[in-house]
């Protein structure tokens, strides 16, 4: 079972319902049924657009959002799949804030509930910079299915890691 590396930490029987749909072959048929297209937010500025859209749905009163894009600098198997980036600078006698939320580039082509699911655990940075249980209220709150979402999601790069990408 060490191919589920993405699945650590979840309970046993979980891990071997997993293999045996890995076994089976049907993993990205599963996914597929689940998910049958990807989403169409391509460019940086659409990712901005899409992500400027639930903060101020969910987050109206937090600091301004600076920029979002993609990074093909992220590396998924370091188990980062976003970063959110809070930055104060003094310039002259004004205090200069930047927040900027980096995908990485892997999601560019997946479904759109992996997307918001990233998009809304990065956003929920701005209010809880720890993973408590406070953050992830707020990531149900602006996402009911955050949870079901983030596993599957940890389906796909199985999914991607052992038969690369069911969506070409």
């Amino acid at each position: 079972m060490s191919q589920l590396k993405y699945l650590t930490g979840y309970p046993a029987e979980t891990l071997h319902q997993v293999q045996r749909i890995i076994d089976d072959g049907r993993l990205g048929d599963l996914l597929r049924q689940r998910y049958p297209q990807i989403h169409a937010v391509r460019t940086d500025n659409a990712l901005y657009q899409y992500t400027q859209t639930i903060k101020s749905e969910y987050l109206g009163k937090t600091q301004p959002l600076s920029r979002v894009t993609y990074d093909s600098k992220i590396k998924v198997i370091q188990h980062a799949l976003g970063q959110h980036h809070y930055i104060s600078r003094v310039q002259g006698a004004k205090l200069k804030t930047v927040n900027e939320i980096k995908i990485a580039s892997v999601f560019r082509t997946a479904p759109e509930a992996f997307l918001k699911m990233i998009v809304v655990h990065e956003l929920a940075h701005f209010r809880e910079k720890e993973h408590n249980k406070a953050f992830y209220q707020l990531c149900r709150h602006m996402e009911p299915n955050y949870y079901q979402y983030e596993f599957d999601l940890r389906l796909y790069l199985t999914q991607l890691e052992l038969f690369g990408d069911i969506y070409n």
